[in-house]
Protein backbone atom coordinates (compact mmCIF):
# COMPACT_ATOMS: atom_id res chain seq x y z
CA UNK A 1 0.00 0.00 0.00
CA UNK A 2 1.73 3.71 -0.87
CA UNK A 3 1.99 5.63 1.67
CA UNK A 4 2.49 9.45 2.79
CA UNK A 5 3.53 8.72 6.02
CA UNK A 6 6.26 6.23 4.77
CA UNK A 7 7.83 9.31 2.21
CA UNK A 8 6.46 7.18 -0.75
CA UNK A 9 4.69 10.25 -1.94
CA UNK A 10 4.18 11.33 -5.26
CA UNK A 11 6.27 14.38 -5.36
CA UNK A 12 5.99 17.37 -4.87
CA UNK A 13 2.37 19.01 -4.45
CA UNK A 14 0.94 22.12 -4.90
CA UNK A 15 -2.16 23.11 -2.95
CA UNK A 16 -4.31 25.97 -3.86
CA UNK A 17 -6.65 26.66 -1.35
CA UNK A 18 -9.51 28.92 -0.40
CA UNK A 19 -8.55 29.65 2.68
CA UNK A 20 -5.81 28.57 5.25
CA UNK A 21 -6.87 30.37 8.07
CA UNK A 22 -9.78 29.07 9.61
CA UNK A 23 -11.06 25.89 11.50
CA UNK A 24 -13.09 24.04 9.12
CA UNK A 25 -13.25 20.78 7.66
CA UNK A 26 -10.91 21.20 4.48
CA UNK A 27 -8.35 23.24 6.69
CA UNK A 28 -8.33 20.54 9.34
CA UNK A 29 -7.96 17.60 6.34
CA UNK A 30 -5.44 19.65 4.80
CA UNK A 31 -3.34 20.62 7.73
CA UNK A 32 -3.18 16.50 8.41
CA UNK A 33 -2.42 15.29 5.08
CA UNK A 34 0.71 17.94 5.22
CA UNK A 35 1.76 16.72 8.70
CA UNK A 36 1.53 13.08 7.70
CA UNK A 37 3.83 14.24 4.49
CA UNK A 38 7.41 13.77 3.76
CA UNK A 39 7.84 15.65 0.82
CA UNK A 40 7.97 19.00 0.05
CA UNK A 41 4.85 20.96 -0.75
CA UNK A 42 3.89 24.41 -0.99
CA UNK A 43 0.34 25.46 0.48
CA UNK A 44 -1.69 29.12 -1.73
CA UNK A 45 -4.41 30.51 0.12
CA UNK A 46 -6.33 32.87 -1.80
CA UNK A 47 -6.91 34.61 1.39
CA UNK A 48 -4.80 33.91 4.33
CA UNK A 49 -2.62 31.18 6.12
CA UNK A 50 -2.88 31.85 10.01
CA UNK A 51 -0.45 30.35 12.50
CA UNK A 52 -2.94 28.03 14.03
CA UNK A 53 -3.23 25.70 10.69
CA UNK A 54 0.65 25.98 9.96
CA UNK A 55 0.78 25.06 13.88
CA UNK A 56 -1.83 21.87 12.92
CA UNK A 57 0.47 20.89 10.01
CA UNK A 58 3.62 21.26 12.04
CA UNK A 59 5.96 20.24 9.08
CA UNK A 60 8.88 22.54 7.91
CA UNK A 61 8.85 21.33 4.55
CA UNK A 62 5.87 22.99 3.61
CA UNK A 63 6.06 26.54 2.14
CA UNK A 64 3.34 29.11 2.28
CA UNK A 65 2.01 31.78 0.12
CA UNK A 66 -0.92 33.81 1.48
CA UNK A 67 -2.17 36.18 -1.31
CA UNK A 68 -5.10 37.98 0.40
CA UNK A 69 -7.15 37.94 -2.60
CA UNK A 70 -10.35 39.17 -0.63
CA UNK A 71 -12.28 40.53 -3.16
CA UNK A 72 -13.14 39.43 -6.87
CA UNK A 73 -11.27 42.51 -8.61
CA UNK A 74 -7.86 40.61 -6.40
CA UNK A 75 -8.45 37.22 -8.46
CA UNK A 76 -6.84 37.95 -11.89
CA UNK A 77 -3.68 38.94 -10.00
CA UNK A 78 -3.97 35.75 -7.70
CA UNK A 79 -4.02 33.59 -10.81
CA UNK A 80 -0.84 35.29 -12.32
CA UNK A 81 0.95 34.73 -9.15
CA UNK A 82 -0.16 31.14 -9.07
CA UNK A 83 0.85 30.78 -12.47
CA UNK A 84 4.10 31.93 -11.48
CA UNK A 85 4.63 29.45 -8.85
CA UNK A 86 3.78 26.36 -10.54
CA UNK A 87 6.32 27.66 -13.17
CA UNK A 88 9.03 27.95 -10.50
CA UNK A 89 8.93 25.12 -8.61
CA UNK A 90 7.14 23.03 -11.06
CA UNK A 91 5.17 20.80 -8.89
CA UNK A 92 3.86 17.26 -9.79
CA UNK A 93 0.25 18.07 -9.13
CA UNK A 94 -2.06 20.61 -8.30
CA UNK A 95 -4.77 19.51 -6.17
CA UNK A 96 -6.97 22.58 -5.34
CA UNK A 97 -9.37 22.80 -2.46
CA UNK A 98 -13.00 24.71 -2.19
CA UNK A 99 -14.95 25.75 -5.67
CA UNK A 100 -12.80 29.08 -5.67
CA UNK A 101 -9.43 27.92 -5.22
CA UNK A 102 -10.79 25.26 -7.90
CA UNK A 103 -11.73 27.69 -10.62
CA UNK A 104 -8.30 30.07 -9.81
CA UNK A 105 -5.97 27.30 -9.77
CA UNK A 106 -7.22 25.55 -12.86
CA UNK A 107 -7.03 28.58 -14.73
CA UNK A 108 -3.46 29.76 -13.31
CA UNK A 109 -2.11 26.20 -14.61
CA UNK A 110 -3.59 25.99 -18.04
CA UNK A 111 -1.61 29.41 -18.32
CA UNK A 112 1.42 27.96 -16.91
CA UNK A 113 4.05 26.16 -19.53
CA UNK A 114 4.48 23.86 -16.98
CA UNK A 115 0.80 22.81 -17.16
CA UNK A 116 1.31 19.63 -14.64
CA UNK A 117 -2.41 18.19 -14.01
CA UNK A 118 -4.39 19.32 -11.69
CA UNK A 119 -7.23 17.43 -9.32
CA UNK A 120 -9.95 19.11 -7.28
CA UNK A 121 -10.87 18.11 -4.28
CA UNK A 122 -14.92 19.06 -3.55
CA UNK A 123 -15.47 19.41 0.37
CA UNK A 124 -19.30 20.13 -0.14
CA UNK A 125 -22.57 18.54 -0.60
CA UNK A 126 -25.44 19.97 -2.70
CA UNK A 127 -28.13 19.24 -0.16
CA UNK A 128 -29.41 23.10 -0.02
CA UNK A 129 -27.54 25.34 -2.01
CA UNK A 130 -29.48 28.43 -1.63
CA UNK A 131 -27.71 28.32 1.95
CA UNK A 132 -24.10 29.04 0.18
CA UNK A 133 -23.23 32.38 -0.64
CA UNK A 134 -24.07 34.23 -3.87
CA UNK A 135 -20.10 34.17 -4.65
CA UNK A 136 -20.03 30.19 -3.65
CA UNK A 137 -22.92 29.95 -5.90
CA UNK A 138 -21.28 31.71 -8.98
CA UNK A 139 -17.93 29.67 -7.94
CA UNK A 140 -20.10 26.14 -7.91
CA UNK A 141 -21.30 26.90 -11.48
CA UNK A 142 -17.82 28.18 -13.48
CA UNK A 143 -16.82 24.91 -11.09
CA UNK A 144 -19.32 22.69 -13.41
CA UNK A 145 -18.31 23.89 -16.55
CA UNK A 146 -14.42 23.63 -15.77
CA UNK A 147 -14.81 20.21 -14.64
CA UNK A 148 -14.19 18.76 -17.50
CA UNK A 149 -10.70 20.29 -18.15
CA UNK A 150 -9.28 18.51 -14.60
CA UNK A 151 -7.19 15.20 -14.69
CA UNK A 152 -9.71 14.41 -11.15
CA UNK A 153 -12.11 15.37 -8.64
CA UNK A 154 -11.85 13.93 -5.50
CA UNK A 155 -14.89 13.91 -3.00
CA UNK A 156 -14.70 13.66 0.31
CA UNK A 157 -18.52 12.02 0.74
CA UNK A 158 -20.38 9.96 -1.27
CA UNK A 159 -23.57 11.91 -1.40
CA UNK A 160 -21.34 15.25 -3.09
CA UNK A 161 -20.21 13.12 -5.78
CA UNK A 162 -23.74 12.17 -6.59
CA UNK A 163 -24.91 15.44 -6.38
CA UNK A 164 -22.44 17.24 -8.00
CA UNK A 165 -22.61 14.97 -11.00
CA UNK A 166 -26.40 14.97 -11.15
CA UNK A 167 -25.61 19.00 -11.49
CA UNK A 168 -23.47 18.75 -14.13
CA UNK A 169 -19.78 18.00 -12.88
CA UNK A 170 -17.25 15.83 -15.65
CA UNK A 171 -17.74 12.25 -14.13
CA UNK A 172 -14.66 11.16 -15.35
CA UNK A 173 -11.98 10.17 -12.53
CA UNK A 174 -14.19 10.84 -9.71
CA UNK A 175 -13.40 9.13 -6.90
CA UNK A 176 -14.60 9.40 -2.79
CA UNK A 177 -12.01 9.91 -0.17
CA UNK A 178 -13.32 10.33 3.40
CA UNK A 179 -11.42 12.62 5.87
CA UNK A 180 -9.08 10.87 7.83
CA UNK A 181 -8.24 11.10 11.72
CA UNK A 182 -5.75 10.27 14.57
CA UNK A 183 -7.89 9.11 17.79
CA UNK A 184 -6.90 11.68 20.24
CA UNK A 185 -4.73 10.62 22.98
CA UNK A 186 -6.62 13.17 25.77
CA UNK A 187 -10.20 12.17 25.59
CA UNK A 188 -12.20 11.91 28.84
CA UNK A 189 -14.64 9.29 29.35
CA UNK A 190 -18.48 10.52 30.28
CA UNK A 191 -20.62 8.51 32.39
CA UNK A 192 -23.75 9.51 31.68
CA UNK A 193 -26.68 10.22 31.16
CA UNK A 194 -26.68 13.06 28.25
CA UNK A 195 -26.88 16.29 29.93
CA UNK A 196 -24.49 18.83 28.25
CA UNK A 197 -25.59 19.02 24.44
CA UNK A 198 -22.02 20.78 21.86
CA UNK A 199 -22.47 22.67 18.89
CA UNK A 200 -19.47 22.89 16.78
CA UNK A 201 -19.99 24.99 14.00
CA UNK A 202 -18.96 29.05 12.77
CA UNK A 203 -21.69 31.21 12.51
CA UNK A 204 -23.29 31.52 9.33
CA UNK A 205 -26.65 30.36 7.55
CA UNK A 206 -25.39 26.83 6.00
CA UNK A 207 -25.02 25.71 9.86
CA UNK A 208 -28.86 26.91 10.40
CA UNK A 209 -28.40 27.87 14.49
CA UNK A 210 -32.26 29.06 14.15
CA UNK A 211 -33.20 25.02 13.77
CA UNK A 212 -30.75 24.64 16.78
CA UNK A 213 -32.68 26.92 19.43
CA UNK A 214 -35.85 26.36 18.59
CA UNK A 215 -35.57 22.51 18.68
CA UNK A 216 -33.19 23.00 22.22
CA UNK A 217 -35.54 24.96 23.74
CA UNK A 218 -38.39 22.44 23.13
CA UNK A 219 -36.41 19.32 24.22
CA UNK A 220 -35.52 21.54 27.88
CA UNK A 221 -39.49 21.38 28.41
CA UNK A 222 -39.17 17.56 28.58
CA UNK A 223 -35.94 17.57 30.43
CA UNK A 224 -35.08 20.91 31.69
CA UNK A 225 -31.73 20.37 32.81
CA UNK A 226 -30.20 20.12 29.58
CA UNK A 227 -27.39 22.52 28.70
CA UNK A 228 -25.83 23.29 25.45
CA UNK A 229 -21.75 25.00 24.78
CA UNK A 230 -21.38 26.13 21.76
CA UNK A 231 -18.42 26.99 19.85
CA UNK A 232 -17.34 28.70 16.62
CA UNK A 233 -16.23 32.05 14.55
CA UNK A 234 -18.99 34.38 15.47
CA UNK A 235 -20.52 32.13 17.91
CA UNK A 236 -20.03 34.81 20.89
CA UNK A 237 -23.15 37.06 22.91
CA UNK A 238 -21.63 39.80 21.04
CA UNK A 239 -23.21 38.30 18.37
CA UNK A 240 -27.10 40.15 18.09
CA UNK A 241 -28.21 37.38 15.71
CA UNK A 242 -27.48 34.76 18.57
CA UNK A 243 -28.73 37.33 21.40
CA UNK A 244 -32.36 37.32 19.35
CA UNK A 245 -32.48 33.98 18.81
CA UNK A 246 -31.97 32.83 23.06
CA UNK A 247 -34.56 35.83 23.34
CA UNK A 248 -36.95 34.29 20.89
CA UNK A 249 -36.85 30.98 22.39
CA UNK A 250 -36.83 31.97 25.93
CA UNK A 251 -33.78 30.45 26.95
CA UNK A 252 -31.58 31.20 30.23
CA UNK A 253 -28.68 32.37 30.11
CA UNK A 254 -27.15 28.95 31.81
CA UNK A 255 -28.35 26.92 29.45
CA UNK A 256 -26.20 28.06 26.94
CA UNK A 257 -22.39 28.53 27.23
CA UNK A 258 -21.25 30.74 24.10
CA UNK A 259 -17.84 29.70 23.43
CA UNK A 260 -16.24 31.36 20.18
CA UNK A 261 -13.62 30.33 18.34
CA UNK A 262 -11.46 27.76 19.91
CA UNK A 263 -7.86 27.53 18.92
CA UNK A 264 -8.11 24.08 20.84
CA UNK A 265 -11.50 22.19 20.62
CA UNK A 266 -9.87 19.04 23.62
CA UNK A 267 -11.46 20.74 26.02
CA UNK A 268 -14.72 21.47 24.65
CA UNK A 269 -15.52 17.64 23.62
CA UNK A 270 -14.41 16.70 27.08
CA UNK A 271 -17.11 18.86 28.30
CA UNK A 272 -19.67 17.46 26.28
CA UNK A 273 -21.70 14.19 26.32
CA UNK A 274 -22.73 14.47 22.70
CA UNK A 275 -22.67 16.70 19.37
CA UNK A 276 -25.49 18.27 17.58
CA UNK A 277 -24.92 19.41 13.59
CA UNK A 278 -28.59 20.82 12.36
CA UNK A 279 -26.82 22.14 9.10
CA UNK A 280 -28.97 22.43 6.00
CA UNK A 281 -25.73 20.94 3.92
CA UNK A 282 -22.15 19.55 4.72
CA UNK A 283 -19.97 17.06 2.68
CA UNK A 284 -17.94 14.82 4.86
CA UNK A 285 -18.76 17.02 8.30
CA UNK A 286 -15.44 16.81 10.27
CA UNK A 287 -17.03 17.69 13.71
CA UNK A 288 -19.25 14.92 13.74
CA UNK A 289 -16.48 12.49 13.37
CA UNK A 290 -13.97 14.48 15.32
CA UNK A 291 -16.88 14.08 18.33
CA UNK A 292 -16.68 10.69 17.87
CA UNK A 293 -13.27 10.31 18.26
CA UNK A 294 -13.82 11.25 21.48
CA UNK A 295 -16.83 8.73 22.70
CA UNK A 296 -19.23 11.22 22.06
CA UNK A 297 -22.81 10.17 20.22
CA UNK A 298 -24.28 12.57 17.60
CA UNK A 299 -27.22 14.40 16.92
CA UNK A 300 -27.31 15.03 13.16
CA UNK A 301 -29.19 16.00 10.44
CA UNK A 302 -29.66 14.12 7.11
CA UNK A 303 -26.86 15.74 5.28
CA UNK A 304 -23.67 15.00 3.10
CA UNK A 305 -22.43 11.52 4.33
CA UNK A 306 -23.57 12.05 8.16
CA UNK A 307 -25.59 9.29 8.51
CA UNK A 308 -22.72 6.98 6.77
CA UNK A 309 -20.33 8.49 9.78
CA UNK A 310 -22.91 8.19 12.44
CA UNK A 311 -23.76 4.42 11.98
CA UNK A 312 -25.98 3.57 15.38
CA UNK A 313 -24.49 6.05 17.68
CA UNK A 314 -26.90 8.29 17.79
CA UNK A 315 -30.09 10.15 15.50
CA UNK A 316 -29.52 11.68 12.16
CA UNK A 317 -33.17 13.83 11.02
CA UNK A 318 -34.22 15.90 8.36
CA UNK A 319 -32.75 19.19 7.85
CA UNK A 320 -34.79 22.21 9.24
CA UNK A 321 -36.94 20.26 11.39
CA UNK A 322 -36.99 21.17 14.77
CA UNK A 323 -39.59 18.56 16.22
CA UNK A 324 -37.60 15.96 14.96
CA UNK A 325 -34.30 17.48 16.42
CA UNK A 326 -35.87 18.02 19.60
CA UNK A 327 -37.22 14.44 19.92
CA UNK A 328 -33.99 12.99 18.89
CA UNK A 329 -32.38 15.10 22.12
CA UNK A 330 -34.71 14.13 24.21
CA UNK A 331 -34.44 10.29 23.45
CA UNK A 332 -30.65 10.93 23.51
CA UNK A 333 -31.08 12.66 27.40
CA UNK A 334 -33.45 9.31 27.92
CA UNK A 335 -30.59 6.78 27.36
CA UNK A 336 -29.57 4.85 30.33
CA UNK A 337 -25.92 5.50 31.69
CA UNK A 338 -25.49 2.02 29.95
CA UNK A 339 -26.33 2.52 26.97
CA UNK A 340 -24.80 5.96 26.86
CA UNK A 341 -21.20 4.12 27.93
CA UNK A 342 -21.91 1.38 25.42
CA UNK A 343 -22.46 4.55 22.20
CA UNK A 344 -19.45 6.49 23.56
CA UNK A 345 -17.15 3.13 23.10
CA UNK A 346 -18.72 1.93 19.64
CA UNK A 347 -18.56 5.72 18.32
CA UNK A 348 -14.83 5.85 19.09
CA UNK A 349 -14.23 2.50 17.84
CA UNK A 350 -16.40 3.28 14.59
CA UNK A 351 -14.05 6.35 13.36
CA UNK A 352 -10.70 4.40 14.66
CA UNK A 353 -12.02 1.17 12.09
CA UNK A 354 -13.17 3.52 8.98
CA UNK A 355 -11.43 6.74 9.08
CA UNK A 356 -7.48 6.09 10.39
CA UNK A 357 -5.27 8.93 8.87
CA UNK A 358 -2.82 6.97 7.05
CA UNK A 359 -5.27 5.01 5.35
CA UNK A 360 -6.76 8.11 4.02
CA UNK A 361 -3.42 9.49 3.20
CA UNK A 362 -2.72 6.32 1.47
CA UNK A 363 -5.76 6.66 -1.14
CA UNK A 364 -4.72 10.68 -1.46
CA UNK A 365 -1.83 9.36 -2.82
CA UNK A 366 -2.98 6.69 -5.19
CA UNK A 367 -5.79 9.13 -6.05
CA UNK A 368 -2.93 11.57 -6.95
CA UNK A 369 -0.98 9.41 -8.76
CA UNK A 370 -2.91 8.28 -11.23
CA UNK A 371 -3.66 11.58 -12.40
CA UNK A 372 0.08 12.06 -12.61
CA UNK A 373 -0.13 8.58 -14.86
CA UNK A 374 -2.67 9.75 -17.34
CA UNK A 375 -0.55 12.09 -18.04
CA UNK A 376 2.14 9.92 -19.29
CA UNK A 377 4.43 9.75 -16.19
CA UNK A 378 4.27 6.93 -14.18
CA UNK A 379 3.99 7.09 -10.50
CA UNK A 380 5.92 4.13 -8.43
CA UNK A 381 4.78 4.43 -4.72
CA UNK A 382 6.84 3.08 -2.33
CA UNK A 383 5.00 -0.09 -0.22
CA UNK A 384 4.93 -0.35 3.26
Amino acid sequence: MPSVSDGGGVGMILHVTTDFSGQGGAQAMLARLLSKSREKAVVVALTEVSDRCRNMANNDRVEYVSLRAQSPLALPRAIWKIRQLIQKHKPDVVLCWMYHAMVVGLIADKLSSAHPPVVWTIRQALDDPDAFTRSTRIAVNLSKTLSRFTDGIIYNSTRALEQHEKYGFADTHSSVIPNGFILPKSAQDRSGPVRTLGVAARFHPQKDFGTFFRAFADARRKVPDLKARLAGDGVTSDNPEIREMLSTNDLPSDSVALCGDLSDMTDFYNSIDALVLSSRTEGFPNVIAEAMSFGRPVVTTDVGDSALIVGDNGYVVPMRDPDAMAEAMVQTANWPAETYQSKSREAQDRIARRYSLTAIADAYDCALAKAISRRGHPVVLKAE
